[in-house]
């Protein structure tokens, strides 16, 4: 998973927490140094992701060792949370479903791209959730039109017509046939995102919602993972098996974050950290893979953020987190 593809998202527009009882109120200062350290902590992950395919590791055997990390590090939060998984009928459906549409299917496309693509490349990529989003819950009646969100939509798909482009953003012309793919997990992130804001979360919080999506992640990897022969050790640990485990836990970590920033400062303040995600994954690739991305990369990077400014909800009554 990835930032625009957590199992959940946090409540909708969650009131801002005051102190109560003398307990300590984080200022502005503090909260917008928590959005950079999610912008730049989930940044680093595309770049990351890459080198964990440097050594030909099959996707789902990424996938299974990604979610048996996420899965421990969710579990220590839940013991310190004393607040586990819930286990009726309708929450192990949620786990299943959303497990599919958010780990399975994009993070092995993810998994299979990013061994082809420049990983600068594949953060502006993710940034076409929201635009994917849009349509798909004007189609559920979830959202009303919008001409402000329409040209952002257009925008995106200009950015993605920008990296396609022979001889343009991509280092190798050869590498365009790998755009669709890597397009087809930002296509599962929007579907998972519509179904958890249709059908809701079955009165889990995200970190439940997300541990328990986690755990049924993993038991059904482990027989996809077999039968394709993609299972093998990480022992002992070397540079793509460390990349993996340091995201999968930066991950689970940061979207912990993620959530108390949300119902702390507001889910409208939160969302602004994607502006600073797509930015650090292509400074993140530069600086750990040695990317160089070319002017119309940056061409299309500016585009696409563009069109998530106007794609992205607005709130009708959005304020500023008070110092």
């Amino acid at each position: 998973m990835t930032f625009e593809a957590q199992a959940v998202a946090p409540p909708p527009n969650p009131s801002p927490m005051r102190g109560e009882g003398g307990a300590w109120t984080p200022g502005r200062k503090v909260l917008l140094g928590v959005l950079v350290w999610l912008g730049v902590g989930w940044g680093s992950t595309h770049p990351l992701g890459k080198i964990a395919t440097e050594t030909g590791h099959g996707p789902f055997g990424l996938i299974f060792w990604q979610q048996v990390v996420m899965v421990v590090v969710l579990g220590a939060i839940a013991l310190v949370r004393r607040k586990g998984m819930v286990l009726t009928a309708p929450a192990l459906r949620f786990y299943a479903i959303v497990a599919v549409l958010g780990t399975l299917i994009p993070n092995g496309t993810f998994y299979a791209s990013v061994a082809h693509l420049p990983a600068g490349i594949m953060s502006i990529i993710i940034a076409t959730v929201p635009m994917l989003a849009f349509p798909m819950a004007l189609a559920l009646g979830m959202d009303r039109f919008s001409a402000l969100r329409l040209a952002g939509l257009a925008l995106g798909l200009l950015g993605v017509a920008l990296l396609a482009a022979p001889g343009a953003a991509l280092p190798d012309a050869a590498m365009a046939a790998w755009l669709p793919v890597a397009l087809v997990g930002p296509l599962f992130y929007a579907i998972e995102a519509n179904y958890v804001a249709y059908r809701g979360t079955q009165g889990m919080d995200a970190l439940q919602a997300m541990l328990g999506a986690s755990l049924v992640g993993l038991i059904l990897c482990l027989p996809v993972m077999l039968v394709l022969g993609q299972g093998y050790s990480p022992l002992p640990l070397g540079r793509d098996d460390a990349a993996l485990a340091l995201s999968s836990a930066l991950h689970a970590l940061l979207y912990a974050t993620y959530v108390w920033l949300a119902a702390t400062a507001g889910s409208v303040f939160a969302a602004q950290s994607s502006y600073l995600v797509t930015g650090a994954g292509m400074v993140w690739a530069m600086v750990l893979l040695g990317e160089r991305p070319s002017p119309l990369a940056w061409l299309a990077l500016a585009v696409m953020l563009a069109g998530v400014a106007l794609v992205q909800p607005r709130a009708r009554a959005a304020k500023m987190v008070e110092a």
